[in-house]
């Protein structure tokens, strides 16, 4: 295996590997491990059986996002959302369900058929990574990069792209990533020698934290709206329940973040869910992050 490093990128500050790997290695990776046709029903991290097992939880994580952007944007009844990496569809088809005009691209040519299956029929395979991937798209009012950014060579760039010619002047930038080398997870993977496991080359280039995603956004001519986290499931690996190369484990502790947040939701207090995690982004604390940007200036 290709040896890495973590270095602070130059221009930017985030963490990456270095060296990069190359155009061709990420897509052999993907090609061979990620989107391959014996495994088609794992695209984008999970698969459709989960995302089917698990439809209130994530469409739980599209409401959010639903009403976040429609706290920024106003009613958002036609208008346009653009998912880039969109797995099966699943965020595109409840979004649709609300009203909103959908369409999107991903590399993956069984997902794009999948979603135009669903009725999401504007959508395509292209690379997200492509110098002329967004020059011609219609421009739109809500793009959305859920676990994009952490698998691409160039965020920077494809940021860039997305200010200049996809996003309206006041649209939203949705991004959602890990947030990595929090203190959670410092912290067991030193008490439990558990390597750094999150660390995943060529399939994951950058590791992002609160920090370093919202200066991202910033010197790439974005103004940050909403900053949140999710649950900090690494507090079980502190609590002993150690679920890294522990699927029987994993599970469980999903379970229980599942069941802490609906019952939040069913007895009234999503408001107050929404605010622990945006608390704990202050803190740079919990496993995803999320941020909300609208462009300041062009690119």
């Amino acid at each position: 295996m290709k040896k890495y490093q973590l270095i602070a990128d130059p221009e930017y500050g985030y963490l990456r590997v270095d060296p990069k790997p190359s155009k061709e290695e990420v897509e052999n990776f993907y090609k061979e491990d990620f989107y391959t046709e014996r495994n088609e029903s794992q695209i984008n991290d999970s698969s459709l059986e989960i995302q089917t097992k698990d439809k209130y939880f994530f469409d739980s994580r599209w409401n959010r996002i639903y009403d976040v952007c429609n706290s920024i944007l106003g009613n958002l009844n036609n208008k346009k959302v653009y998912d880039i990496g969109f797995g099966f569809a699943q965020a595109l088809i409840f979004y649709k369900s609300k009203g909103l005009i959908c369409s999107g691209m991903e590399p993956s040519s069984e997902a794009v058929k999948y979603a135009k299956q669903k009725g999401i029929d504007n959508v395509f395979v292209g690379d997200i990574e492509g110098d002329k991937t967004y020059e011609n798209n219609s421009k739109q009012d809500i793009v959305l990069l859920i676990n994009v950014l952490e698998h691409l060579r160039n965020p920077a760039n494809v940021l860039k792209q997305i200010n200049h010619n996809l996003l309206e002047e006041e649209g939203v930038l949705v991004i959602d990533v890990p947030n990595e080398f929090n203190t959670f997870q410092e912290v067991a993977n030193t008490e439990l020698d558990l390597k750094e496991w999150w660390i995943n080359p060529p399939g994951h280039i950058n590791y992002f934290t609160v920090k370093s995603l919202v200066d991202l956004l910033e010197k790439t001519g974005f103004e940050i709206k909403v900053k949140e986290s999710s649950f900090p499931m690494e507090m079980f690996l502190l609590f002993g329940e150690v679920y890294v190369g522990n699927s029987g484990t994993g599970i469980k502790c999903h379970e229980k973040r599942k069941k802490f947040e609906e019952r939040l939701i069913k007895n009234g207090h999503k408001e107050k869910l929404y605010e622990f995690y945006e608390k704990l982004a202050e803190l740079e604390l919990g496993r995803q992050i999320t941020v909300y940007a609208t462009p300041k200036k062009k690119y």
